[in-house]
Protein backbone atom coordinates (compact mmCIF):
# COMPACT_ATOMS: atom_id res chain seq x y z
CA UNK A 1 0.00 0.00 0.00
CA UNK A 2 1.33 3.42 -1.12
CA UNK A 3 1.64 6.28 2.15
CA UNK A 4 -1.22 8.14 0.44
CA UNK A 5 -3.15 4.95 0.69
CA UNK A 6 -2.34 4.35 4.53
CA UNK A 7 -3.09 7.91 5.24
CA UNK A 8 -6.76 7.64 3.53
CA UNK A 9 -7.66 4.08 5.19
CA UNK A 10 -6.10 5.88 8.72
CA UNK A 11 -8.88 8.92 8.11
CA UNK A 12 -11.33 6.43 7.47
CA UNK A 13 -10.70 4.72 10.43
CA UNK A 14 -10.97 7.78 12.78
CA UNK A 15 -14.18 8.43 10.88
CA UNK A 16 -15.52 5.03 11.82
CA UNK A 17 -13.75 4.73 15.33
CA UNK A 18 -16.54 6.35 17.31
CA UNK A 19 -19.35 4.40 15.63
CA UNK A 20 -17.32 0.77 16.87
CA UNK A 21 -18.55 1.57 20.03
CA UNK A 22 -22.17 1.26 19.23
CA UNK A 23 -23.76 -1.01 21.17
CA UNK A 24 -25.80 -1.52 24.80
CA UNK A 25 -25.34 2.21 25.32
CA UNK A 26 -26.93 3.34 22.29
CA UNK A 27 -29.94 0.97 22.42
CA UNK A 28 -30.33 2.64 25.85
CA UNK A 29 -30.43 6.49 24.45
CA UNK A 30 -32.55 5.47 22.30
CA UNK A 31 -35.13 3.99 24.64
CA UNK A 32 -34.56 6.77 27.40
CA UNK A 33 -35.22 9.66 24.30
CA UNK A 34 -38.09 7.41 23.00
CA UNK A 35 -39.70 7.36 26.59
CA UNK A 36 -38.58 10.92 26.67
CA UNK A 37 -40.55 11.34 23.77
CA UNK A 38 -43.63 9.81 24.61
CA UNK A 39 -43.97 11.65 28.22
CA UNK A 40 -43.37 14.85 26.59
CA UNK A 41 -45.43 15.10 23.86
CA UNK A 42 -48.50 13.81 26.05
CA UNK A 43 -48.19 16.71 28.48
CA UNK A 44 -47.58 18.92 24.93
CA UNK A 45 -50.91 17.31 23.81
CA UNK A 46 -53.00 17.92 27.06
CA UNK A 47 -51.28 21.62 28.24
CA UNK A 48 -52.77 24.69 26.75
CA UNK A 49 -51.06 27.36 29.33
CA UNK A 50 -48.40 29.37 27.19
CA UNK A 51 -45.18 28.80 29.44
CA UNK A 52 -46.05 25.02 30.25
CA UNK A 53 -47.00 24.10 26.69
CA UNK A 54 -43.66 26.06 25.30
CA UNK A 55 -41.39 24.40 27.93
CA UNK A 56 -43.14 20.84 26.88
CA UNK A 57 -43.19 21.47 23.26
CA UNK A 58 -39.53 22.17 23.01
CA UNK A 59 -38.76 19.16 25.12
CA UNK A 60 -40.75 16.97 23.16
CA UNK A 61 -38.81 18.13 19.54
CA UNK A 62 -35.00 18.33 21.08
CA UNK A 63 -36.17 14.47 22.56
CA UNK A 64 -37.57 13.66 18.84
CA UNK A 65 -35.18 14.83 16.84
CA UNK A 66 -32.35 12.89 19.01
CA UNK A 67 -33.53 9.83 17.79
CA UNK A 68 -32.11 11.31 14.38
CA UNK A 69 -28.91 12.08 16.16
CA UNK A 70 -28.45 8.82 17.15
CA UNK A 71 -28.91 6.99 13.40
CA UNK A 72 -25.58 6.71 12.61
CA UNK A 73 -24.76 4.73 15.80
CA UNK A 74 -27.70 3.00 15.24
CA UNK A 75 -27.17 1.88 11.92
CA UNK A 76 -23.84 0.23 13.45
CA UNK A 77 -25.79 -1.56 15.61
CA UNK A 78 -28.18 -3.00 13.63
CA UNK A 79 -25.41 -4.14 10.84
CA UNK A 80 -23.94 -6.20 13.53
CA UNK A 81 -27.34 -8.07 14.37
CA UNK A 82 -26.95 -11.82 12.91
CA UNK A 83 -30.80 -11.62 12.82
CA UNK A 84 -33.01 -8.61 11.68
CA UNK A 85 -36.63 -9.38 13.18
CA UNK A 86 -39.33 -8.47 11.09
CA UNK A 87 -41.22 -6.53 13.52
CA UNK A 88 -37.80 -4.55 14.78
CA UNK A 89 -38.04 -3.08 11.09
CA UNK A 90 -41.40 -2.00 11.72
CA UNK A 91 -40.52 -0.45 14.64
CA UNK A 92 -37.53 1.79 12.91
CA UNK A 93 -40.57 1.87 9.80
CA UNK A 94 -42.76 3.49 12.44
CA UNK A 95 -40.37 5.69 14.32
CA UNK A 96 -39.15 7.35 11.13
CA UNK A 97 -42.48 8.39 10.07
CA UNK A 98 -43.70 9.89 13.70
CA UNK A 99 -40.41 11.93 13.43
CA UNK A 100 -41.31 13.23 9.54
CA UNK A 101 -44.89 13.68 10.31
CA UNK A 102 -43.78 15.68 13.70
CA UNK A 103 -41.22 17.95 11.39
CA UNK A 104 -43.93 18.23 8.45
CA UNK A 105 -46.22 19.35 11.13
CA UNK A 106 -43.93 21.67 12.32
CA UNK A 107 -42.72 23.47 8.74
CA UNK A 108 -45.97 22.52 6.50
CA UNK A 109 -48.52 24.46 8.79
CA UNK A 110 -52.08 22.70 9.25
CA UNK A 111 -53.03 20.45 5.84
CA UNK A 112 -54.15 17.10 5.23
CA UNK A 113 -51.86 14.52 3.63
CA UNK A 114 -54.07 10.88 2.14
CA UNK A 115 -56.76 12.30 4.38
CA UNK A 116 -54.91 12.93 7.93
CA UNK A 117 -53.21 15.80 9.31
CA UNK A 118 -49.51 15.35 10.13
CA UNK A 119 -50.33 15.66 13.94
CA UNK A 120 -52.61 12.65 13.27
CA UNK A 121 -49.75 10.87 11.66
CA UNK A 122 -47.24 11.76 14.51
CA UNK A 123 -49.58 10.46 17.57
CA UNK A 124 -50.47 7.39 15.45
CA UNK A 125 -47.58 6.25 14.78
CA UNK A 126 -46.30 6.92 18.49
CA UNK A 127 -49.60 4.87 19.56
CA UNK A 128 -48.19 2.25 17.64
CA UNK A 129 -44.88 2.39 18.59
CA UNK A 130 -45.21 1.69 22.12
CA UNK A 131 -46.19 -1.76 22.01
CA UNK A 132 -43.36 -2.47 19.21
CA UNK A 133 -40.90 -0.60 21.98
CA UNK A 134 -42.11 -2.80 24.76
CA UNK A 135 -41.66 -5.80 22.99
CA UNK A 136 -37.73 -4.56 22.10
CA UNK A 137 -37.28 -3.63 25.33
CA UNK A 138 -38.15 -7.17 26.27
CA UNK A 139 -37.18 -8.89 24.16
CA UNK A 140 -33.26 -7.12 24.65
CA UNK A 141 -33.87 -6.84 28.56
CA UNK A 142 -30.62 -9.14 29.44
CA UNK A 143 -28.40 -7.61 27.22
CA UNK A 144 -29.54 -4.06 27.12
CA UNK A 145 -30.04 -3.69 31.14
CA UNK A 146 -28.30 -0.61 33.11
CA UNK A 147 -25.05 -0.99 34.67
CA UNK A 148 -23.69 0.65 37.37
CA UNK A 149 -20.61 1.92 34.87
CA UNK A 150 -23.14 3.87 32.93
CA UNK A 151 -22.99 6.39 35.62
CA UNK A 152 -19.52 7.67 34.07
CA UNK A 153 -17.96 10.73 33.72
CA UNK A 154 -17.45 9.56 30.19
CA UNK A 155 -21.50 8.81 30.08
CA UNK A 156 -22.21 11.71 31.24
CA UNK A 157 -20.04 13.63 28.19
CA UNK A 158 -22.05 11.28 25.68
CA UNK A 159 -24.91 12.59 26.73
CA UNK A 160 -24.20 16.03 27.13
CA UNK A 161 -22.89 15.78 23.34
CA UNK A 162 -26.03 14.05 22.53
CA UNK A 163 -28.39 16.56 24.14
CA UNK A 164 -26.56 19.30 22.27
CA UNK A 165 -26.66 17.83 19.00
CA UNK A 166 -30.30 16.98 19.45
CA UNK A 167 -30.64 20.91 20.57
CA UNK A 168 -28.51 22.05 17.31
CA UNK A 169 -30.92 19.70 15.45
CA UNK A 170 -34.26 21.81 16.96
CA UNK A 171 -32.71 25.03 16.36
CA UNK A 172 -31.61 24.60 12.10
CA UNK A 173 -35.52 22.85 11.82
CA UNK A 174 -36.75 26.04 13.54
CA UNK A 175 -34.41 28.53 11.59
CA UNK A 176 -35.43 27.00 8.04
CA UNK A 177 -39.36 27.19 9.18
CA UNK A 178 -38.68 31.35 10.05
CA UNK A 179 -35.94 31.50 6.75
CA UNK A 180 -38.48 30.23 4.38
CA UNK A 181 -41.36 31.93 5.55
CA UNK A 182 -42.69 28.49 6.49
CA UNK A 183 -46.15 28.59 8.87
CA UNK A 184 -43.45 27.29 11.73
CA UNK A 185 -43.06 30.80 12.35
CA UNK A 186 -46.49 31.73 13.29
CA UNK A 187 -47.48 28.51 15.58
CA UNK A 188 -48.65 29.02 19.12
CA UNK A 189 -47.03 28.10 21.97
CA UNK A 190 -48.45 24.70 21.67
CA UNK A 191 -47.14 23.92 18.09
CA UNK A 192 -50.39 24.75 16.86
CA UNK A 193 -50.84 26.59 13.68
CA UNK A 194 -53.76 29.84 12.98
CA UNK A 195 -56.62 29.12 11.47
CA UNK A 196 -59.48 31.44 9.81
CA UNK A 197 -61.77 31.63 12.85
CA UNK A 198 -64.60 31.48 10.45
CA UNK A 199 -63.25 28.30 9.19
CA UNK A 200 -62.41 26.28 11.52
CA UNK A 201 -62.11 22.36 10.93
CA UNK A 202 -65.15 20.47 12.38
CA UNK A 203 -63.07 17.84 15.47
CA UNK A 204 -64.61 15.23 16.52
CA UNK A 205 -62.57 13.57 19.86
CA UNK A 206 -62.39 9.64 18.81
CA UNK A 207 -65.33 7.93 18.84
CA UNK A 208 -67.82 10.89 19.63
CA UNK A 209 -70.54 11.73 17.18
CA UNK A 210 -72.10 14.55 16.31
CA UNK A 211 -75.80 13.95 17.48
CA UNK A 212 -79.03 15.31 16.16
CA UNK A 213 -80.66 17.95 19.00
CA UNK A 214 -83.11 20.54 18.60
CA UNK A 215 -81.74 24.18 19.79
CA UNK A 216 -85.17 24.94 20.66
CA UNK A 217 -85.87 22.32 22.83
CA UNK A 218 -83.16 20.83 24.09
CA UNK A 219 -82.34 21.62 27.63
CA UNK A 220 -78.85 22.03 29.34
CA UNK A 221 -79.41 21.24 32.91
CA UNK A 222 -77.01 23.16 35.59
CA UNK A 223 -76.78 22.04 39.38
CA UNK A 224 -80.29 21.11 38.32
CA UNK A 225 -81.82 24.06 36.79
CA UNK A 226 -82.84 23.75 33.49
CA UNK A 227 -82.17 26.48 30.36
CA UNK A 228 -82.61 25.85 26.77
CA UNK A 229 -81.01 27.47 24.50
CA UNK A 230 -82.96 30.76 23.79
CA UNK A 231 -83.14 31.12 27.57
CA UNK A 232 -79.33 31.12 28.24
CA UNK A 233 -79.36 33.40 24.96
CA UNK A 234 -81.37 36.02 26.85
CA UNK A 235 -79.61 35.40 30.22
CA UNK A 236 -78.68 39.34 31.25
CA UNK A 237 -75.38 38.32 31.67
CA UNK A 238 -74.80 36.86 28.49
CA UNK A 239 -72.00 38.71 26.48
CA UNK A 240 -70.00 38.24 23.82
CA UNK A 241 -65.78 37.20 24.40
CA UNK A 242 -63.16 36.32 23.00
CA UNK A 243 -61.31 33.08 23.33
CA UNK A 244 -58.83 30.78 21.54
CA UNK A 245 -59.35 27.79 20.90
CA UNK A 246 -56.45 25.31 20.68
CA UNK A 247 -56.99 22.16 18.91
CA UNK A 248 -54.65 19.35 19.90
CA UNK A 249 -55.17 18.21 15.93
CA UNK A 250 -52.61 20.66 15.30
CA UNK A 251 -54.36 24.51 15.05
CA UNK A 252 -55.95 27.21 16.67
CA UNK A 253 -58.30 30.10 16.09
CA UNK A 254 -58.91 33.13 17.98
CA UNK A 255 -62.50 33.44 18.01
CA UNK A 256 -65.49 35.44 19.06
CA UNK A 257 -68.38 33.86 21.47
CA UNK A 258 -71.46 34.44 23.10
CA UNK A 259 -72.56 32.78 25.75
CA UNK A 260 -72.88 32.66 29.82
CA UNK A 261 -70.55 32.15 32.25
CA UNK A 262 -70.63 29.49 34.66
CA UNK A 263 -70.59 31.75 37.98
CA UNK A 264 -73.54 33.76 36.61
CA UNK A 265 -75.64 30.51 36.49
CA UNK A 266 -74.50 28.65 39.87
CA UNK A 267 -75.27 29.52 43.72
CA UNK A 268 -71.80 30.92 44.74
CA UNK A 269 -72.31 29.50 48.45
CA UNK A 270 -72.61 25.63 46.20
CA UNK A 271 -69.81 26.47 44.00
CA UNK A 272 -67.35 27.05 47.18
CA UNK A 273 -68.37 24.15 49.15
CA UNK A 274 -67.68 21.71 45.38
CA UNK A 275 -64.29 20.69 44.46
CA UNK A 276 -65.47 20.00 41.08
CA UNK A 277 -67.61 21.11 38.39
CA UNK A 278 -68.48 18.08 35.85
CA UNK A 279 -69.65 18.94 32.45
CA UNK A 280 -71.21 16.21 30.08
CA UNK A 281 -72.20 16.07 26.59
CA UNK A 282 -75.41 14.25 25.55
CA UNK A 283 -73.04 11.93 24.58
CA UNK A 284 -71.72 10.53 27.71
CA UNK A 285 -68.83 12.45 26.68
CA UNK A 286 -67.58 14.70 29.57
CA UNK A 287 -64.64 16.56 31.36
CA UNK A 288 -64.21 17.84 35.48
CA UNK A 289 -62.73 21.16 36.12
CA UNK A 290 -61.87 22.65 39.69
CA UNK A 291 -64.47 24.27 41.14
CA UNK A 292 -62.57 27.40 41.48
CA UNK A 293 -62.74 27.77 37.69
CA UNK A 294 -66.74 28.70 37.22
CA UNK A 295 -65.60 32.06 36.55
CA UNK A 296 -63.40 30.95 33.42
CA UNK A 297 -66.06 28.79 31.60
CA UNK A 298 -68.25 29.43 29.34
CA UNK A 299 -71.60 27.73 27.96
CA UNK A 300 -71.39 29.18 24.20
CA UNK A 301 -74.26 29.57 22.26
CA UNK A 302 -73.27 31.85 19.38
CA UNK A 303 -69.83 31.40 17.63
CA UNK A 304 -68.73 34.38 15.31
CA UNK A 305 -72.06 36.08 15.43
CA UNK A 306 -73.98 33.09 14.00
CA UNK A 307 -75.40 30.37 16.33
CA UNK A 308 -73.29 27.76 16.97
CA UNK A 309 -73.71 24.86 14.24
CA UNK A 310 -73.94 20.82 15.06
CA UNK A 311 -70.06 20.17 14.59
CA UNK A 312 -69.26 22.47 16.19
CA UNK A 313 -71.18 21.91 19.21
CA UNK A 314 -74.53 23.12 18.70
CA UNK A 315 -77.14 23.77 20.57
CA UNK A 316 -74.56 24.57 23.45
CA UNK A 317 -70.90 23.93 24.17
CA UNK A 318 -68.18 24.81 26.94
CA UNK A 319 -65.66 27.18 26.45
CA UNK A 320 -62.67 26.97 28.82
CA UNK A 321 -60.28 29.21 27.97
CA UNK A 322 -56.52 28.12 28.40
CA UNK A 323 -57.14 24.50 27.91
CA UNK A 324 -57.09 22.13 24.86
CA UNK A 325 -59.70 21.70 22.93
CA UNK A 326 -60.46 18.00 24.01
CA UNK A 327 -62.04 20.25 27.37
CA UNK A 328 -64.29 22.57 25.68
CA UNK A 329 -67.47 19.40 25.79
CA UNK A 330 -69.38 20.14 22.69
CA UNK A 331 -73.67 19.43 22.94
CA UNK A 332 -73.82 20.15 26.75
CA UNK A 333 -76.37 18.28 28.76
CA UNK A 334 -75.59 18.40 32.05
CA UNK A 335 -73.10 20.81 34.36
CA UNK A 336 -72.82 19.33 37.84
CA UNK A 337 -71.21 20.32 41.00
CA UNK A 338 -69.50 17.78 42.73
CA UNK A 339 -67.02 16.69 45.65
CA UNK A 340 -65.34 14.40 43.77
CA UNK A 341 -61.89 16.49 43.12
CA UNK A 342 -61.09 17.69 39.63
CA UNK A 343 -58.31 15.20 38.65
CA UNK A 344 -60.58 12.45 39.25
CA UNK A 345 -60.92 11.52 35.94
CA UNK A 346 -58.65 10.12 32.82
CA UNK A 347 -55.80 12.42 31.64
CA UNK A 348 -57.15 12.19 28.00
CA UNK A 349 -61.18 11.64 27.20
CA UNK A 350 -61.85 7.56 26.11
CA UNK A 351 -64.84 8.04 24.37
Amino acid sequence: MTASGRVRTGRLAAVRRPYRRAGRRTNLALIAALIGSFVSGWLAFGIGTPVPSAITSVTHGVLGLALVVLIPWKNVVVGRAPRKAILSLILLGVLVLCVVAGVVAVLGGFRTYAGLTPMQWHVGAALIAVPLLAWHVVRHRRRQAPRRSDLSRRSLLQTAGLAAGAGVAYLLVEGVGRLTGAPAADRRETGSHEVDPTQMPLTIWLFDDVPALDPASHEVTVDGQPYTNPVLSQQPTATEFVATLDCTNGWYARATWRGVRLADLLEPTRVRAASSIRVTSTTGYARRFPAGDARELWLATELNGRPLTPGHGAPVRLVAPGRRGFWWVKWVDAVELSDDPWWWQSPFPTQ
